[in-house]
């Protein structure tokens, strides 16, 4: 729903009405009452007033009422607006900036890094973190080199710009002279060059249809096999993820049944990466999904802040998925400081 549609929609009253149930229930986790925010809210309304929006901004899809309550709280459109127009960002403290820089600071290496990084965001935020690999599909290509290991053994080795090197060994049926192997190489190189990865891997045929057909035949290996030239498979097994444990503090967790179904999800590693990668299309700016604007559905009790960190010019991902209760006011600025603070480090 777009912002004018809302203030269209919402008067300010409602708006503050709207703010304060969802801030409280976040802290709470209990429905909020009308004479609750009457006597603690400072919005000088009476319980009845306060009754009386409750009900609008419920007629309306803002606001459910739990049977077993006489209070209400947020449906995933409530949450949509207060996440987009009515919280009020906090600011991390000097203790938690200072602990995320001497943590990251001392790392020896990228893996290390990640690893520290989601570790410090489950612990601080208290829910599920993932920090992904930087994925080399979207990094471009600056060379490829092909050399010669046996008569019927070549290596490849694709270099993007970031620096980032994947090597991958092809068989090929006899013996290619090493002028063949370089006028192939050259030709590559020039139609190629600059290119992320993944466009690569989905234009290679037609960018080089016009050779496919030289004598060595390795064109057509090339062709072949370019979803495994052009990919980089372990993107999809470094996933750094923490947080388990308190997560499952959260009251939404009381229930086994709900404590399974986040044990099942951190399991499924694909689903979390093509979650995060749905994510990641929506660009380098944070990305939040509330609810059942996750396609996913075992997500649809949960939301999901994600935002991209950068390597030269490949991105990975640093991610909190937790319940749509979750204090998203102080969580995404950790989001994006994490983010931040991975990309100044490289």
């Amino acid at each position: 729903m777009r912002a004018q549609n809302v203030k269209d929609e919402l008067s300010e009253r409602d708006r503050a009405v709207l703010r304060h149930v969802v801030q409280n229930f976040i802290l709470t986790a209990n429905p909020v009452g009308s004479r609750y925010l009457a006597k603690h809210s400072g919005l000088n309304l009476s319980p009845a007033t306060i009754r009386n929006l409750m009900a609008d901004l419920e007629e309306r899809g803002y606001l459910n009422h739990p049977h077993t309550s006489a209070g209400r709280v947020p449906t995933d459109k409530g949450y949509r607006v207060y996440v987009d127009m009515l919280m009020d960002i906090e600011d991390l403290s000097k203790k938690e900036i200072e602990a995320i820089k001497r943590k990251l600071e001392n790392v020896e290496n990228r893996e290390e890094m990640l690893a520290q990084a989601s570790d410090l965001l489950g612990t601080i935020s208290s829910q599920l973190s993932i920090v992904t690999n930087p994925q080399l599909a979207s990094g471009k290509l600056d060379r490829l080199e092909m050399v010669s290991l046996s008569s019927n053994r070549i290596m490849v080795i694709i270099t993007v710009q970031s620096g980032i090197i994947k090597t991958l060994v092809m068989e090929v049926k006899s013996e290619i002279r090493r002028d063949k192997l370089d006028a192939i190489t050259q030709v590559l190189n020039e139609r190629l060059h600059g290119l992320t990865l993944k466009k690569i891997r989905e234009t290679f045929a037609e960018r080089i249809k016009d050779v496919k057909n030289e004598e060595t035949g390795l064109i057509r290996l090339f062709v072949d096999s370019v979803d495994e030239l052009f990919n980089d498979t372990r993107d999809r097994e470094r996933l750094y993820i923490s947080g388990t444990r308190d997560i499952i503090k959260n009251p939404e967790f009381n229930s086994p049944d709900n404590i399974r179904s986040v044990i099942e999800l951190i399991d499924d590693k694909e689903i979390i990466i093509h979650v995060l990668e749905s994510q990641g299309e929506k660009g380098s700016d944070l990305a939040i999904s509330i609810g059942d604007e996750n396609r996913e559905k075992r997500l649809k009790n949960y939301s999901v802040i994600s935002t991209r960190y950068l390597m030269g010019d490949i991105f990975g991902t640093v991610s909190v998925i937790g319940p749509k209760r979750m204090n998203y006011s102080r969580i995404i600025p950790l989001v994006d400081h994490i983010a931040k603070s991975i990309t100044n480090k490289t």
